[in-house]
């Protein structure tokens, strides 16, 4: 379902997506570590300020998803939310920050984030995307 979510936001440059079942979505543009080829990937986000925050979750997975990797190895990016094209730089939150944004994230996604982390031994990097 995310992928036909995320053909639909880029399809329409955002006039469909920005929203999905409740959930504020952004489409995240990172450059491939390795291949050095664009990518967009439709995360669930949450506003903080001037800055947006997304999960590194992969549904639990036991490895961090590939934009995570793209961001440590470039975090210069740029989101998409709704029409608006925002140049933003990465970074991953820790301490008192990161719990309270691991909150705020876990309440607007149904607590799908706490299934998430129960399934992994990694902690799940919460990721602030701010102003550059």
């Amino acid at each position: 379902m995310l992928t036909v979510h995320q053909w639909l936001y880029e399809q329409t440059d955002g006039r469909i997506g920005a929203n999905l079942g409740g959930r504020p979505m952004l489409l995240l543009r990172t450059i491939g570590r390795r291949t050095r080829q664009p990518r967009t990937s439709a995360l669930l986000y949450v506003p903080d300020g001037d800055a947006y925050v997304v999960i590194a979750s992969k549904g639990g997975a036991p490895q961090h998803p590939g934009w995570f990797h793209n961001l440590t190895a470039q975090p210069n990016v740029e989101v998409q939310i709704g029409r608006k094209r925002i140049p933003v730089r990465a970074r991953v939150a820790t301490g008192a920050e990161r719990e309270r944004l691991w909150a705020r994230a876990d309440e607007i996604n149904q607590s799908q984030y706490t299934v998430y982390q129960s399934r992994t031994r990694r902690e799940i990097p919460v990721v602030v995307l701010g102003p550059r």
